[in-house]
């Protein structure tokens, strides 16, 4: 029996590292292309294409004063973008705030669908509905915060033909505690290694469930559709499959708030691995399916990016193993047997080092600061594992969790560095 035990996980450990291998190079080759930003040159395009811009908010009465103030503040017509805020299911007074501070408020009270997703759901089919014809929908949470240009941004990509747009996320928090600089830092790295890249090789980006712009025409031949717990991640998919390219603008920057806590990290991020492996099994078998008969390099994209949980689970469970191995190295049933010359792992586990604070020294993020948040980034990532594997076991339950936001902070605030 012990014997079985052994070539069982001898041959696991052997397939986990080809697997973690090969995933690896496959996505730092790809955020090579993110290394080098390329000229844009736009003055030739002016405003023209009308949005209507959302902000969904359950419960958001002590920032949504501020995201409504920032969007008002857009180097944009003002004829051109009226701003809509869903009071999602609300018991305090995000709706008399929001209308205060002049935007359209729309109360929606229903228990039975909750959620961001349904919400969004209904609030796009009153806008169709409206006298009023938009050419695209921005979408927001409460408590972010926009930069003035984020409309001329979307505005340009719009008028070169793309449909769907996402932008930057960054971070209003940062520097709170060591959770929200570890959360800035994964988004610093996602924006130049992950979506930068994906724009530049004509791939699809990824939404981010904040901070992106729609076509209504997308929408209204589409419907929206994403309902479940990471309605961002399941529109991406969606798009992909029906053959629509999420765009990408560096420069639309929205300032999102970081949970300050670990338990509220874990649970934030419990509910996107559980969405995550939802939309696995809706979409991993259509998406291979269209990536081999079409030739489809997007839909392969899409379908390998789903696999990432289950890769950070793998990379888990083999530092666990490596850590037995080197605590008890005559534990027989834990002797981790090298794939590749133990070398090779080493030089990765040394680049994994170094690449993240150059890419951030690249995306002129770097400070003392950010050094030190890097010191303890690496339990952080650590910490996916284990978050990853609740989210699938957990993956059948479909309850809302929602994050509470408390950061009260203007745009001016964020942007002059106060």
């Amino acid at each position: 029996m012990e014997t079985i035990i052994y070539y069982t996980i001898f041959y696991f450990s052997e397939l986990i590292q080809v697997i973690i291998f090969i995933a690896g190079c496959y996505f730092f080759g790809i955020s090579i292309f993110g290394w080098i930003k390329k000229k844009d040159n736009v003055s030739d395009i002016k405003p023209e294409k009308k949005f209507a811009v959302v902000v969904a908010a359950h419960n958001e009465e002590l920032v949504i004063s501020h995201i409504i103030d920032s969007l008002f503040k857009q180097n944009y017509p003002g004829e051109l973008f009226d701003v809509f805020v869903i009071a999602d299911n609300c018991t305090d007074n995000t709706a008399k705030i929001a209308e205060a501070h002049g935007a359209k408020v729309h109360i929606r009270e229903n228990t039975a669908k909750r959620g961001k997703g349904h919400a969004l759901e209904w609030m796009f089919e009153r806008i169709f509905e409206m006298d009023i014809r938009y050419d695209a929908i921005a979408v927001f949470d409460a408590d972010n915060l926009v930069s003035p240009n984020f409309l001329s941004e979307m505005n340009i990509q719009l008028c070169r033909g793309h449909k769907v747009v996402q932008g930057y996320i960054d971070s209003k928090n940062p520097f709170d505690s060591w959770i929200t600089c570890s959360y800035s830092i994964a988004f610093w790295l996602s924006n130049r290694i992950f979506q930068l890249p994906r724009y530049y090789l004509r791939l699809s980006c990824g939404l981010c469930g904040t901070g992106f712009c729609v076509d209504t025409n997308v929408l209204s031949e589409l419907k929206w559709g994403a309902t479940c717990l990471t309605e961002d991640l399941e529109y991406t998919m969606k798009l992909a499959l029906n053959g629509i390219k999420i765009a990408w603008s560096h420069k639309a920057v929205v300032y999102d708030e970081k949970p300050i806590t670990l338990k509220q990290s874990w649970r934030q991020r419990k509910r996107w691995m559980q969405g995550h492996a939802d939309c696995a099994s809706k979409y991993l078998g259509p998406l291979f399916r269209q990536a081999f008969s079409q030739g489809d390099l997007i839909a392969l994209d899409c379908a390998l990016y789903l696999f990432q949980p289950i890769r950070l689970i793998f990379v888990g469970m083999m530092t666990i193993m490596m850590w037995i191995q080197t605590v008890y190295p005559e534990f027989p049933l834990f002797s981790v047997q090298y794939v590749f010359p133990v070398q090779v792992w080493y030089v990765m586990g040394l680049f994994d080092i170094l690449y993240g604070p150059l890419v951030i020294l690249a995306e002129k993020k770097f400070n003392i600061k950010v050094l030190l948040g890097f010191v303890i980034y690496p339990f952080y990532c650590l910490t996916w594992a284990p978050i990853a594997l609740q989210g699938f076991l957990e993956r059948n339950n479909k309850e809302w969790s929602h994050t509470a936001h408390t950061r009260q902070l203007s745009i001016g605030d964020v942007e002059n560095g106060n």
